[in-house]
C-alpha cells in the first residue's frame, strides 16, 4: 500500500489541530483523529495529538494510506514547454485538457508523468503521486505552474502561497456584463453537498478570495483579469458561477454556450509571481493565451492582450 503525503502551512492559529484539519482538507475529524493515533500527522517535525495547538505559518504533514496501488506514476515521453528552469525549480506553461498527477481515472498522460521524464529530480514533499508539485491548476485550465526538484524548494514556495505572497493572474471570459469594473468575491468554497465531483460556495467551507476587474465588455460577455489570493479547488469557476457569471465554456459550472470556437473553458493563468527560494529574487513569469482563447477573442470583437 502506497501512502499519500499532504503538506500544508497553517495560515491561522486554532486551538486543535483536529479541528484545523477538518476545515482545511477534505477528512473528517474522526478520519483525521484516527491518522493521529497512527503517527500518521506531523507538527514541525513530530507526531502530534488531536489538541495540538496550531500556530500561523506551522508545517503540518499528514500521511495517508492509499488503496490505488496502480497510481505510481512513469516516466513517459510528453512535451513540455517549460518557460523557465534552473537547480532547484522549473515553471511549466500548462496546455489545456492536461492533468496535473495521477488520480483515478487518470493514471497516466499527467504532468507529472512528462515531469518525471523530463527532470532528473523533484521533490517528494507532495507524495509518490505527486512529486514536485506545489499548486495545481484544472485539467481544462491553462497556464503556468511552478515545480519544485527538491523539497527545500517545495517548502519554501509552499509557505508563499499559504502566506499569499506568491501571486498568481488569470484571465478569463465570463457570461454577462458586470455592473462594476472591479470586485472580489470573499465567499468559503467546499465539496458540494450531493456532487462530490464538484465544489461550491458553502457555510462550513475553507476562505476563499478572488479580485476580478474587467478589461473589456462585449455586451452578452466580459473579459476579466482575475487574481487569486487563496487557492481552493475550482476557485475562480465556482466564484464566477456564484456571482452568476460562470466562465464561457465551463461545462460543470455554466453553460457550454456560446462556445466561440473554445476547446473547452475561457481560463488561463498568464502570470505567476513568487520569490525564488534560495536566492530571494523576485520573479514574474508570463503566458500567452492559448489560440482557442485568442479566436473566441477574436469572434466577440475584442482585443487580443500582449504580456
Amino acid at each position: 500500500m502506497t501512502t499519500e503525503t499532504i503538506l500544508l502551512i497553517a495560515e491561522t492559529n486554532t486551538p486543535r489541530i483536529d479541528a484545523y484539519l477538518a476545515a482545511n482538507t477534505e477528512f473528517s475529524r474522526s478520519k483525521l483523529q484516527k491518522l493521529m493515533k497512527d503517527g500518521a500527522v506531523v507538527l514541525n517535525g513530530k507526531p502530534c495529538k488531536a489538541s495540538a495547538e496550531v500556530k500561523l505559518g506551522d508545517v503540518i504533514r499528514l500521511f495517508v494510506p492509499q488503496e490505488n496501488e496502480g497510481l505510481l506514476p512513469e516516466p513517459e515521453d510528453i512535451p513540455l514547454n517549460v518557460v523557465y528552469e534552473d537547480a532547484d525549480l522549473a515553471v511549466i506553461n500548462k496546455p489545456k485538457g492536461m492533468v496535473v498527477h495521477p488520480a483515478p481515472g487518470n493514471p497516466n498522460g499527467t504532468l507529472v508523468n512528462a515531469l518525471l521524464y523530463r527532470f532528473r529530480t523533484l521533490s517528494e514533499t507532495g507524495g509518490e503521486t505527486r512529486p514536485g508539485i506545489v499548486h495545481r491548476i484544472d485539467k481544462l485550465t491553462s497556464g503556468l505552474l511552478v515545480v519544485a526538484k527538491n523539497d527545500f524548494t517545495h517548502e519554501a514556495l509552499a509557505g508563499q502561497f499559504a502566506a499569499h505572497t506568491a501571486h498568481r493572474e488569470y484571465m478569463c471570459i465570463v457570461h454577462g456584463n458586470l455592473k462594476e469594473d472591479s470586485g472580489t468575491v470573499d465567499a468559503p468554497i467546499g465539496r458540494h453537498k450531493t456532487d462530490r465531483k464538484r465544489m461550491a460556495v458553502t457555510e462550513d467551507g475553507r476562505r476563499a478570495v478572488t479580485h476580478w476587474r474587467v478589461l473589456e465588455r462585449f455586451g452578452t460577455e466580459t473579459l476579466l483579469d482575475v487574481s487569486l489570493e487563496t487557492g481552493r479547488t475550482h476557485q475562480i469557476r465556482v466564484h464566477m458561477a456564484y456571482i452568476k457569471h460562470p466562465i464561457v465554456g465551463d461545462e460543470v459550472y455554466g453553460s457550454v454556450a456560446p462556445k466561440l470556437g473554445l476547446n473547452g473553458q475561457a481560463l488561463h493563468g498568464y502570470r505567476l509571481t513568487f520569490t525564488h527560494p534560495r536566492t530571494g529574487e523576485t520573479m514574474t513569469f508570463t503566458a500567452p493565451l492559448p489560440e482557442d482563447f485568442k479566436t473566441a477573442l477574436t469572434r466577440l470583437g475584442g482585443c487580443i492582450p500582449v504580456f
